[in-house]
C-alpha cells in the first residue's frame, strides 16, 4: 500500500509539473530537442487514456458478468459453449487487426480503439465471473432458498457478493490489459499516452518514449493495486 501511495504521489507530481522532472530526463533527449513532451498536456493525455479504458471496461463488464450469470442459471448450462465462443472471439483477433478492420468503417479516432478494447476485455471478465459464481457454496444457496428469497434476490444478495472477489480480479486483469493496449490507439488518432511514445520514436527522442511508457506503466500498476484493494475488501465482506 505504501508503495502504491508513493507511486501515485510521484505520478501526480509529474503530471502536475512535468518540467520539474526535466533534469532527470535530459540525458535521454537528443541535443537541442525538447526534454518534456510539449505538443499536448501530459495530464490531458493521461485523462483521455483513462477515460478510453473506462468507456471500454464498463460494457465489457456488463456483458461479461451478464453472460456468466445467464449460463449459471438452472437449465442454461447448454448455452455455455455459445457464450464462450462469443467472449473468445475478441481474443482471436489482435487489437491491431481490429483497428485495421474498424478504421475503414468508423474512421479515425477513439471508436476503433474502444471496440478493440471492449472485445479484448470480455474473456477475463467472463471467466472470472463464471468461476466466482460457480464457487458459491451450496449451503449458502440452500440457506437463501430456505429464507424464501426469490431467484433475483438470491443472485443480488448472496451469489454476486460471494463471487465479487473473483469478478473484481477479472476486472483488474481486463483493466490492466486495456490500459496497456490503449497506447496503440494513437496510431489511429485516438488521444492516449501512446501519442507521446510514437512522437518520441519518430524523432528519436528517448525522453519522450520514457515519459509515455513510464506513465502508462505507472497507471497500470495503480489500477492493479486499486482493484486488488477492492477485491480484498470484497473477500473480507464475504467472510463477514
Amino acid at each position: 500500500m505504501k508503495a502504491s501511495l508513493a507511486l501515485a504521489a510521484v505520478t501526480g507530481a509529474f503530471l502536475a509539473a512535468p518540467d520539474a522532472f526535466a533534469p532527470l530526463l535530459r540525458p535521454f533527449a537528443p541535443a537541442g530537442g525538447p526534454v518534456i513532451y510539449d505538443r499536448a498536456s501530459l495530464a490531458g493525455l493521461a485523462a483521455a487514456h483513462l477515460l478510453l479504458v473506462l468507456l471500454a471496461l464498463v460494457p465489457s463488464a456488463l456483458l461479461g458478468v451478464g453472460m456468466a450469470v445467464w449460463v449459471t442459471r438452472p437449465g442454461q448450462e447448454r448455452v455455455l459453449p455459445l457464450a464462450r465462443a462469443v467472449v473468445n472471439f475478441g481474443q482471436t483477433l489482435p487489437p491491431v487487426a481490429v483497428l485495421a478492420i474498424c478504421v475503414p468503417i468508423f474512421g479515425f479516432g477513439a471508436v476503433p480503439t474502444l471496440i478493440a478494447l471492449f472485445l479484448y476485455g470480455l474473456l477475463p471478465i467472463f471467466e472470472s465471473a463464471l468461476a466466482g459464481l460457480g464457487a458459491v457454496p451450496a449451503p449458502a444457496r440452500t440457506a437463501a432458498e430456505g429464507m424464501g428469497l426469490t431467484p433475483v434476490e438470491r443472485l443480488l444478495r448472496v451469489e454476486l457478493p460471494l463471487a465479487a472477489p473473483l469478478i473484481l480480479e477479472g476486472l483488474r486483469l481486463s483493466a490492466v490489459i486495456a490500459l496497456s493496449t490503449a497506447t496503440i490507439g494513437s496510431t489511429v488518432a485516438a488521444r492516449t499516452l501512446g501519442e507521446v511514445i510514437i512522437a518520441g520514436i519518430n524523432v528519436m527522442n528517448l525522453a519522450c518514449v520514457l515519459q509515455g511508457g513510464l506513465l502508462t506503466a505507472a497507471l497500470a500498476l495503480l489500477i492493479h493495486a486499486g482493484f486488488g484493494a477492492l477485491a480484498d475488501a470484497a473477500r473480507l465482506g464475504g467472510r463477514r
